[in-house]
């Protein structure tokens, strides 16, 4: 059950980046309100995907497997930058692109 936190994580940072991506593919349409629901979305999306990995590492310190621990800390730590770095600046990408719009 614990290693669909890692399956669940994975899609929901993809989620996190297509979101801010969409909204900005469908920039030059007439709805441009739904941009905020979007971005509320894609950071949801990515702080769920966090949490999914704490919690996978919270498991792997119960059942103490100090081996798994330790040979993934490291690219779960870099790769949690990377998608909550990506995520903040494709958002803000949107809001100034939309804001640019509405002026």
């Amino acid at each position: 059950m614990y290693g669909w936190l890692n399956i669940g994580s994975l899609v929901l940072g993809l989620i996190a980046w297509i979101l801010p991506i969409a909204s900005l593919a469908k920039y030059n349409k007439d709805n441009t309100k739904t941009w905020v629901l979007f971005s509320i979305a894609s950071i949801s999306a990515c702080v769920i995907s966090l949490c999914f990995q704490i919690l996978y590492n919270d498991y792997l310190v119960r059942i103490e497997d100090w081996a798994a621990l330790m040979d993934t800390s490291k690219g779960v730590v870099r790769l949690s930058f990377l998608l909550a770095i990506v995520t903040i600046v494709l958002n803000v990408i949107t809001a100034i692109v939309y804001n640019k719009k509405s002026k």
